[in-house]
């Protein structure tokens, strides 16, 4: 098999790092962006020209392109971009500030923006490549306590869809990674939390519980390498691909809701329609 090019944000921990190893592991070329560049220094030592450490904030549309295009003129080509930078923040929605609500898009939703615009000519001219965009089982369900979070992933759902559309032409394939729970960090020290009002205090507690029982044993980033590179090498990748043995169970009884609810209420729909016959 051919090897691969990859552009990975977020590598300094987690799944990013443990992506970008297995690809180097087996012979690939990787750029790999973090915001401490000294988190990449073993990476850097061990696998040489194959590897190409990048300082980046992803919310930094400037960056990002210049980012891109350097990892572009170093290996020659990108034939995995993986937007993984990204962080959890808690709080209840009327708990979220402005500043905390505009930071968790900017990384979350526009840094995979603008490292996906950056990329594309490249991808387009070569006419291949496969963007990886790493979103969560709560970009298709939704729980108390990270509102905020869900809508990052939420838009980011419904913009790679869009794009896996635009760009197929090109031959270029898009997927969305939906993990459920991991031991990484991201409810760790990478993870930010608004400050709690009182109305909501034993709520909070509440909604702790109910989540250490729904993510249970938390899957290992280590072992979900091998998923990722199964992936790429797919000639037929899928657009929505879970990550995790909790995901799939979470979505079918959410599903399963909605469908129930939206057929139950089929009849206000139908009444909200009027009748158009002959109406342009």
């Amino acid at each position: 098999m051919a090897k691969k090019t990859w552009f990975i944000t977020g590598a300094s921990r987690g799944f990013g790092r443990e992506w970008a190893i297995a690809a180097l592991e087996r012979g690939d070329s990787v750029a790999a962006t973090a915001r401490e560049l000294s988190t990449l220094d073993d990476l850097a030592a061990t696998h040489g020209e194959r590897f190409l450490p990048l300082q980046l904030d992803v919310t930094d549309r400037d960056a990002d392109f210049a980012a891109v295009r350097q990892a572009h003129a170093r290996f020659g080509r990108l034939d995995v971009v993986v937007n993984n930078a990204g962080y959890g923040h808690f709080g209840m929605v009327e708990e979220i500030t402005e500043a905390e609500a505009r930071a968790q898009l900017e990384t979350n939703l526009f840094g995979a923006l603008w490292v996906t615009q950056a990329a594309l000519p490249f991808l387009r001219e070569q006419g291949s490549g496969h963007i990886l965009q790493v979103s969560s089982i709560g970009g298709i369900s939704a729980f108390p306590l990270v509102g905020i979070y869900h809508a990052s992933k939420w838009a980011l759902e419904g913009i790679s869809q869009s794009l896996a559309q635009e760009v197929a032409q090109f031959g270029i394939k898009v997927t969305l990674i939906e993990p459920g729970g991991f031991a990484t960090d991201w409810a760790g020290s990478s993870s930010s939390t608004s400050q709690q009002m009182p109305a909501y205090i034993d709520y909070h507690a509440q909604v702790q519980e109910q989540r250490r029982n729904r993510v249970g044993t938390p899957g290992d980033p280590r072992a979900s390498a091998a998923a990722v590179l199964t992936l790429v090498d797919a000639d037929e990748p899928p657009l929505r691909c879970f990550f995790g043995t909790a995901p799939l169970a979470i979505a079918k009884a959410d599903y399963e809701q909605r469908l129930a609810t939206w057929e139950k209420w089929q009849p206000v729909a139908e009444l909200a329609q009027g009748n158009a016959k002959g109406v342009q």
